[in-house]
């Protein structure tokens, strides 16, 4: 390692600094701080030029001068847009001194943390001979006057250069290579002791051709000829201490150990060798932009030292900003340290964006998050946030398990390509669990259940293929819920063994036990008191298929029913169901009861209706995609029932005791074949308590004149009801309110038995009228308007209220009706009722009590499950 000696101006004890203001003629401002055991010193001038310049010389400490070099380190200007900043951390023990040209007058204030706001003022004059030492002690005593100072933080002190302009400078070109000063004023102007650290006057310096390293020259610099004084030129440049070897193009730096401190404190890494920096050079792009953010991002600066690892981090940095495809650092010994050129190769415009693995993810949204970028320079932070604005929409749209799983990749034409895994399934499995939850029973074998796996799969709209969706997995698992033969559902999702950025997804179900039997009674407005036993499996053979039975004895009927439910037929895709039933039905005709005329059979009893048969129907929702409710729902039916018209003995009695005949045969007893088809749609909001939508059902029955009776006619019926969402009352907040509204009608056309009239009046039809006391019509109309209000809430039981109106009309059709039932039993046709009632929620829908009055002065109490409509 050779030896150096430093050899650099320093003022003297006595040194006076007069520069003029050519424009204005006053004297621009000059700071004088302590920094590191150097002076540094910047122009302050009220006409600052835009990039403020500082040049470090050494300090002077009571009029001695420091020859040490390593009290030389050189001063670094911060640029910071308009506001300029210079730290100057103190490391020094000696107080910190500034010193500048306010209103004519030179003033000095000792900046240090305990003294900071004191100040010292003397006219300025180019006669003025201060020390430049510390004044805590001693301080010159003309005049005092409170100062502002320029420097900030103790810890680390800052000057504020604003921006003016200015031809008038002091400033440095090159700190690496030779520091340059420029003066309006020729240097015969200095006093001796300065001259004689200068060298012979040089031509005026090309700024425009000249970058400093973070300062950047002024443009407008058109004034006269300017000395240019060069402190460090023709030095012998020797020093044991900045030493370092190493070629241009190497990035390898054997680094010798230096005693300056790093430009960065606290980054290298422990034993690291540093090296001094010479200069700091951008190649491989001529964007200016570009350069100025390389530039931006790194730490290393001419004038200090770096490490190895410094240099590291510098190109990380440089990474960091996303618009470089590559970077590298290389190294080149100079007379005056290392000059360290940045490599770097700018990213492409952004040409085309590629999205691989995805299924669900719109070409739409991709090219909405790249909008603002095709054309540009690829940087990686802004595709980041196209990325983040991806992964945005997976998640709001579901696909929580959507991420992107490589970093981009860049080609040379400027293509991105992305890489993304969505989630997709790759298998499905159910697990049962026991009640508490366990996969496996006490032995560790695992638990077993009576469902079938595809009773539950096929409820699951999300197959093996298809990208797992947060919203869809709850619908499907409501499904399954809703199947009624498991106590819990619950979703587990696994990595695939066979590929990681696919997911298992296991269903876990609890069953509950699904074979009940049942016993009750209540009371019907149109049956009266009546008892029930009734048996049900809802999961029998663990295909989810329903048997139900139920006997029925009451007052006025008795009925015994069993029927067989598949809700979804196997292999069918529309959701397709089927029921069968057979039966056996008595009870008391509506058509024959009530009315003013009490008309009976010829033994003084009333007759009554027994049906026997069965039938098979059939029920299909219209929509392409089984998951979703469909729009419309069909149906179709067969059915055959005899029925005949009896005493309470069951003795057949075909004609009351009028010699009406009460059936369609002689015989009193009819064979009726029909064929069934409905249509329906549901858009209602909640379907126990509807708010708001509406509901339209349409159906008709074709009577086929086979067997008994030559029975041949067609019914059709249909009804419309339309709600809306009101908050009339506060008695429950946020409880739902509605205005209800219903229109039915129907017709029978042909020849058919009298017991299949409309009858009309009562809890489903018109309230305030006994069941069927109204009219017995082949055809009518009906309408209803509710508003229904909540009343107040018991231990989670919502209880409502109602107000009604009823009115239909049998559009004097009773007569048309064989035997004129309703006319001769004095129905009067037509009427209304109006009312209040209870509705008290339950667990099998509403339990609903209303107290109607007709039009008519009469009263009727009706009871019912469910709203009536």
């Amino acid at each position: 390692m050779g030896f150096c000696s430093f050899w650099v101006a320093c003022l003297a004890t006595s040194a006076t600094f007069g520069l003029s203001n050519s424009a204005s003629g006053k004297t621009p401002p000059l700071i004088f701080n302590d920094y590191q055991g150097s002076l540094a010193v910047s122009d302050q001038s009220n006409d600052a030029h835009k990039e403020s310049e500082a040049i470090a010389i050494p300090s002077v400490q009571s009029g001695t001068t420091s020859s040490d070099p390593t009290q030389f380190p050189l001063f670094q200007l911060k640029n910071n847009d308009y506001q300029k900043l210079a730290d100057f951390p103190r490391s020094v023990s000696s107080p910190l001194v500034a010193l500048e040209n306010v209103d004519d007058s030179l003033v000095a204030s000792d900046s240090t943390a305990s003294a900071r706001t004191q100040a010292h003022k003397e006219p300025a004059s180019t006669k003025v001979e201060m020390g430049l030492a510390s004044w805590s002690e001693n301080p010159p005593t003309p005049v005092y006057s409170p100062f502002e100072p320029s420097l900030g933080k103790p810890e680390s002190k800052q000057a504020n250069f604003d921006v003016m302009p200015s031809a008038d400078q002091i400033a440095i070109a090159n700190l690496q290579e030779r520091s340059k000063f420029r003066l309006p004023h020729s240097p015969q102007d200095l006093d001796s002791s300065t001259k004689s650290h200068l060298l012979t006057p040089q031509t005026p310096l090309a700024v425009s051709q000249e970058r400093a390293a973070g300062v950047r020259p002024s443009e407008d610099w058109s004034r006269e000829p300017q000395w240019v004084v060069n402190l460090m030129q023709a030095i012998a440049y020797e020093c044991e201490h900045c030493s370092l070897d190493g070629t241009r193009g190497q990035e390898n730096l054997e680094l010798a150990q230096n005693n300056l401190p790093p430009s960065v404190p606290g980054t290298g890494q422990p034993g690291e060798p540093d090296v001094l920096i010479a200069e700091v050079l951008v190649s491989g792009t001529d964007n200016e932009q570009l350069v100025d953010v390389v530039y931006g991002a790194i730490a290393v600066q001419p004038g200090r030292t770096a490490t190895r690892s410094q240099l590291q981090q510098d190109i990380n940095a440089i990474f960091a900003t996303g618009l470089f495809r590559n970077v590298r650092a290389v190294p080149e010994d100079t007379p005056l340290g290392v000059r360290v050129t940045f490599d770097v190769e700018p990213n492409p415009p952004l040409q085309q964006v590629i999205i691989e693995g995805d299924q669900v993810l719109p070409s739409e949204v991709v090219d909405a998050s790249f909008a603002n970028q095709f054309g540009q320079i690829i940087n990686l932070r802004r595709i980041e946030e196209a990325i983040d604005d991806i992964q945005t929409w997976y998640q709001q749209n579901g696909y929580v398990l959507a991420q992107v799983i490589a970093a981009p990749d860049v080609t040379t034409e400027g293509v991105v390509t992305l890489r993304v895994a969505e989630g997709v399934i790759s298998e499905i499995i159910v697990r049962f669990l026991n009640a508490d939850g366990d996969p496996t029973d006490p032995d560790g074998n695992p638990v077993t259940g009576r469902t079938r796996d595809f009773i539950i799969t096929r409820e699951i709209q999300l197959q093996p293929g298809d990208v797992f969706n947060q919203a869809t997995i709850q619908q499907d698992l409501g499904r399954v819920f809703r199947l009624g033969i498991f106590d819990d559902v619950r979703l587990q999702l696994e990595p695939a063994p066979e590929d990681p950025t696919k997911a298992n997804m296991i269903v876990n179900v609890i069953e509950r036990s699904t074979g009940s039997v049942a016993f009750g009674g209540g009371f019907s407005s149109a049956t009266g008191l009546f008892g029930t036993l009734s048996y049900r499996e809802a999961n029998l053979g663990g295909n989810n298929h329903q048997l139900a039975a139920e006997v029925q004895v009451g007052e006025q009927v008795l009925l015994v029913d069993l029927s067989f439910t598949d809700p979804w037929i196997a292999g069918d895709p529309y959701r397709t169901s089927y029921t069968v039933n057979a039966f056996r039905r008595r009870g008391i005709s509506l058509v024959f009861e009530e009315g003013s005329e009490d008309v009976r059979l010829p033994n003084e009893d009333r007759p009554r209706v027994i049906r026997t048969g069965g039938g098979i129907s059939f029920t299909r929702p219209f929509a392409e995609n089984p998951f979703v409710d469909p729009d419309w729902v069909a149906s179709l039916g067969f059915q055959y029932q005899r029925a005949q018209v009896t005493d309470s003995r069951e003795r057949i009695t075909p004609r009351d005791e009028r010699g009406k005949l009460l059936s369609a045969s002689e015989s009193g007893e009819d064979d009726l074949f029909t064929v069934q088809f409905g249509l329906a749609t549901d858009r209602r909001n909640n379907r126990q308590i509807p708010t708001s939508g509406y509901a339209f059902r349409f159906g008709t029955e074709q009577s086929i004149p086979i067997g008994s009776g030559n029975i041949f006619f067609n019914r059709v019926r249909g009804s419309y009801s339309y709600y809306i969402p009101v908050d009339f009352l506060q008695l429950v907040p946020g409880a739902p309110q509605a205005l209800a509204f219903n229109i039915q009608a129907g017709t029978i056309m042909g020849d058919f038995p009298p017991y299949e009239a409309f009858p009309l009046g009562g809890a489903n039809t018109v309230r305030g009228w006994r069941e069927g006391a109204l009219a017995a019509a082949r055809s009518f109309v009906l309408g209803s308007v509710e508003y229904r209000f909540p009343v107040f809430s018991v231990a989670n039981f919502l209880i409502g209220g109602a107000l009604f109106i009823d009115g239909a009309h049998a559009l004097g059709t009773q007569s048309s009706v064989q035997g004129n039932p309703g006319g001769i039993r004095g129905k009067p046709g037509s009427g209304i009722g109006f009312g209040g009632g209870v509705r008290i929620q339950s667990p099998l829908g509403p339990i609903r009590i209303d107290y109607g009055i007709n039009d008519e002065g009469g009263n009727q109490i009706h009871f019912g499950i469910g709203e009536r409509f």
